[in-house]
């Protein structure tokens, strides 16, 4: 089902992409002028079958969008990160063992402690 959503989901951001594209510029909004041709827009100026479809597209996307969140957070309520974690017990495993100390020490002809060399 949430598949199916997300497919609505997409093909209405399209569409919404499409209408908004396909309209004309109202102009005005950056000082861009492209409508022209001196139109004064009433209150009561009839919206034509572009304003109408954006309305209805961007109503689809919302309530997809609302849908998709919801799911997500039921599927999530259901399981958390935490109860991945697999834990151990102490007493079955054994600690590694940390290395040999003379390991460590580049091996020296003799058993006196590395020093460095005097400044004279």
């Amino acid at each position: 089902m949430e598949n199916v959503i997300l497919i609505v989901h997409l093909i209405l951001a399209l569409c919404l992409i499409g209408i908004v594209l396909l309209q004309r510029s109202e102009g005005g909004g950056l000082g861009m002028g492209g409508g022209g041709g001196g139109d004064v827009m009433s209150g009561r100026a009839a919206a034509s079958a572009l304003t109408k479809l954006t309305w209805i597209f961007a109503i689809g996307f919302i309530c997809t969008s609302i849908t998709l969140t919801v799911l997500a957070r039921r599927d999530a309520a259901s399981s958390s990160v935490v109860d991945g974690v697999v834990l151990q017990d102490d007493t079955t495993s054994a600690a590694p063992a940390l290395p040999d100390a003379s390991t460590l020490l580049p091996p020296s002809a003799s058993d006196a402690p590395l020093a460095p060399p005097r400044a004279e």
